[in-house]
């Protein structure tokens, strides 16, 4: 959001608050890994859909998720037989959406990850485990390291609070404004 103000553009959010399996899912995550991992396939395509009418016009566009990354969380959640099925509805619904045009990839320790969400205040998420974030965190490492589709700033966020501290999103800005590789590097020195 704040990212979004401060370059005056668009907002694509995530909407878990529509994912009607999501808190089922912190419950029991063998039973409702399919059925939330779906909802959000299709409803994170939906939003992107739209987006992938060239508009030369249009403005930017601020996202919180990558449909890249989706099939992340279903490797990690689904069955062997879910997955393939996952797989194929996947691969009728990625041609029909953009390609980003930059990626700004938020690291942080495991500790870092639970206490930002326990401090977000949801109640069905403070049922993650530190094992669960710790696998996610490992999977994201090696989506990013292997990542070309678009230029990434990586970014230990560790030190950074974005929601907070107005500070904190100009350096990431400045730092985004400076980048000249297609894949760069930001951690905030002690």
């Amino acid at each position: 959001r704040q990212l979004a103000e401060h370059l005056d553009a668009e907002m694509l959010l995530e909407q878990p608050e529509d994912n009607p399996f999501l808190s089922r899912f912190y419950d029991d995550m063998t039973r409702f890994a399919l059925p939330t991992q779906l909802t959000f396939l299709f409803q994170r395509a939906d939003q992107l859909r739209e987006l992938a009418q060239i508009d030369m016009f249009r403005q930017p566009t601020v996202s919180d998720f990558l449909l890249d990354k989706d099939p992340l969380f279903a490797r990690l959640d689904l069955t062997d037989a879910e997955y393939r099925l996952y797989e194929k509805v996947y691969s009728h619904l990625k041609p029909q959406t953009p390609t980003p045009d930059f990626v700004i990839y938020l690291q942080a320790p495991v500790d870092t990850l639970i206490d930002r969400v326990h401090r977000r205040g949801v109640e069905f998420e403070r049922k993650i485990s530190a094992s669960y974030l710790a696998r996610l965190a490992e999977a994201y490492s090696g989506y990013f390291y292997r990542y070309e589709a678009a230029p990434l700033l990586i970014v230990n966020s560790a030190r950074l609070n974005f929601v907070d501290n107005q500070d904190h999103i100009k350096l990431l800005l400045a730092r985004i404004g400076a980048m000249r590789g297609r894949r760069e590097f930001f951690n905030l020195a002690s």
